[in-house]
């Protein structure tokens, strides 16, 4: 019980930090009436139910999620503390996919399977609106996906995927003050 709750206040955490730049009791209150917070919370409960074996509620928390939020997480998706829906219109994930701390995502985004393979998210990963990531990907601790990008093959940690299908660019830490890789 008191994991769930350690998640969902880390989930809330990171929120407020991405939409109010702190997460003090003010910003925390705003937080939980943005939306895809309910889709959030809507999945740690679902989450809980799993680990408990109560799938009943797993599924109830599964398509209240699907109905009121309009945002489908497969009942056995697994996230880390810290992951943010900043909207959750539109938002597919597949019951298969693991992801580290740290995950936002944006409305529209897929992470689905292909061949039963699905995504691997590291910790610290942001997926822009409409991106989708799609099969037995592994997509390293703080990448960034671009809005729209489809994701078809493996992306390093720290880099940043756009275009479709996806392509690596330079990210702006990993240029010199003269536009020269480092």
């Amino acid at each position: 019980m008191w994991s769930v709750l350690r998640s969902l206040r880390e989930d809330l955490r990171c929120k407020a930090r991405w939409c109010y730049d702190c997460d003090r009791w003010p910003a925390m209150v705003k937080v939980c009436f943005t939306d895809g917070s309910a889709a959030m919370i809507l999945y740690r409960l679902m989450q809980a139910s799993r680990k408990w074996r109560l799938t009943p509620f797993e599924m109830v928390f599964n398509k209240l999620n699907a109905v009121c939020c309009n945002c489908i997480i497969g009942r056995g998706a697994e996230f880390g503390p810290g992951f943010v829906l900043i909207h959750s219109s539109g938002i597919v994930i597949n019951g298969a996919v693991r992801g580290g701390a740290g995950i936002l995502l944006e409305h529209q985004v897929t992470l689905g399977a292909q061949n039963r393979h699905s995504p691997v998210l590291g910790d610290d990963v942001f997926i822009g609106a409409g991106a989708k990531v799609i099969g037995g990907v592994v997509i390293g601790d703080g990448a960034r996906i671009g809005a729209n990008a489809v994701v078809i093959d493996a992306v390093p940690a720290h880099a940043t995927a756009v275009g479709i299908p996806a392509r690596m660019i330079l990210r702006p830490e990993s240029v010199d003050a003269y536009g020269v890789a480092a």
